[in-house]
C-alpha cells in the first residue's frame, strides 16, 4: 500500500469535507471557473509571514479567498486581507505566479502576491471564519502549516522554482 502524501493529511473528510464541496459546488454553478487571489505578507523588521487557520478546513495558510464577479485581483485580495487579518495595502502587491488548484476542482486558480508593504489596523481576533491568524518567523512556522503553503514560502524565500500547482 502506498504511503499517503503530505498533501493527503489536508484532505477534509466527514461532515466538513462534504461542507466544503457544497460551498465549492454553489460557486462552481454560480461561476464555472473559479478564480482566488492568496497573499504571503512579509514583515521584513521581525523576517516573519501572516498565516491564518480557519474555522472549517484544516491547517495555517495564506490569506485570500475567490474573486466575486465584478473584482479585480487586487480587489478581491484586499478585501480578503481586511477581512482575514485587519491587514490593508500600502502599496501594490507584487504578482509572482499563477497556479492551478486541482485540488479545490478541475476549473481553479489562484493568483499569488507577496507583500512586503501594508499596515495591519489591530491583531486579527478569531470570528466564525477564522480561528487564529498571527505572524511567525520564517524559521518557526506552526506545525500544520498547509504544503501549499511551505511550497509558495520555498519559492519566495528559497529560491524554488515556482510550480504550476497550488
Amino acid at each position: 500500500m502506498a504511503k499517503p502524501g503530505p498533501d493527503q493529511a489536508f484532505r477534509q473528510t466527514g461532515w466538513p469535507g462534504l461542507r466544503a464541496r457544497l460551498f465549492h459546488l454553489y460557486f462552481v454553478l454560480r461561476r464555472p471557473m473559479t478564480l482566488g487571489a492568496r497573499g504571503l505578507i512579509h514583515h521584513r523588521a521581525s523576517n516573519s509571514v501572516f498565516l491564518i487557520r480557519h474555522t472549517y478546513v484544516p491547517g495555517w495558510q495564506l490569506p485570500g479567498g475567490g474573486v466575486e464577479v465584478g473584482e479585480t485581483l487586487t480587489e478581491a485580495l484586499e478585501r480578503e486581507l481586511v477581512e482575514e487579518g485587519n491587514i490593508e495595502l500600502t502599496a501594490p502587491p507584487l504578482l509572482k505566479s499563477m497556479h492551478f488548484n486541482r485540488q479545490a476542482s478541475s476549473r481553479d486558480h489562484v493568483a499569488f502576491y507577496l507583500i512586503e508593504n501594508f499596515s495591519q489596523a489591530a491583531p486579527k481576533q478569531p470570528d466564525h471564519e477564522i480561528a487564529e491568524a498571527g505572524f511567525f518567523p520564517l524559521d518557526r512556522l506552526p506545525l500544520g502549516t498547509t504544503p501549499a503553503t511551505l511550497r509558495r514560502v520555498a519559492e519566495v524565500f528559497q529560491g524554488e522554482p515556482p510550480s504550476p500547482y497550488w
